[in-house]
């Protein structure tokens, strides 16, 4: 016959027992990986071809801010908005504020082509403070980024925006204000 002091003894050996199963965890090689959202926000320095004068070489340049989400895979949404207040033609401005999806392509090393379609609002301040407008703008654009680590890379591309139903002049050819130009900015990693 089984005494109280067995049966005790027992029954606490297989108590110890589950709770070392339940704690011991089994080390498997995972058979898929799942892609975590991540976004990533910084600044950029830009440098745009003008649109204004018409056919001029003027360059116009200034800083910006830009966020991009990746939500599964390759795809996701990209924002920036961009403000081009030096060297315009007689105190012209530019301004832009886009938004739309964005394709990231496979990584080469530290390198990460993106494409982006873009749209939203374009912004001129005309020369001589004759006049602001607000055009409907679409945005292509590519680039690349350097990833110096896990939470900062480098991103250069470049951006060619057409400003849709943008003004003609008197005695003027019409012409669609379509300013466009590289940018070079610094991304940090805000969660993945």
């Amino acid at each position: 016959m089984v005494s109280k002091r067995h049966l005790l003894f027992a029954t606490c050996l297989a108590a110890a027992f589950l709770c070392f199963a339940a704690c011991a965890s089994a080390q498997v090689v995972p058979a898929a990986y799942q892609d975590m959202p991540r976004l990533w926000a910084g600044a950029e320095y830009s440098n745009f071809s003008a649109s204004f004068p018409y056919q001029s070489n003027q360059r116009i340049w200034g800083i910006g801010a830009f966020a991009d989400l990746t939500l599964k895979g390759h795809f996701g949404i990209a924002g920036d908005a961009r403000f081009l207040h030096f060297g315009g033609f007689e105190a012209s401005t530019e301004n832009s504020y886009l938004a739309g999806p964005r394709y990231v392509f496979r990584s080469f090393g530290r390198f990460r082509p993106y494409v982006q379609g873009l749209i939203g609002v374009g912004n001129i301040n005309y020369p001589f403070k004759i006049g602001s407008a607000n055009y409907f703008a679409v945005a292509p654009s590519g680039g690349v980024s350097y990833r110096l680590n896990s939470k900062f890379a480098l991103r250069a591309g470049y951006e060619y925006q057409f400003w849709i139903n943008s003004p003609g002049y008197a005695n003027e050819p019409d012409h669609q204000l379509m300013p466009n130009g590289a940018q070079i900015g610094l991304a940090y990693s805000i969660f993945r």
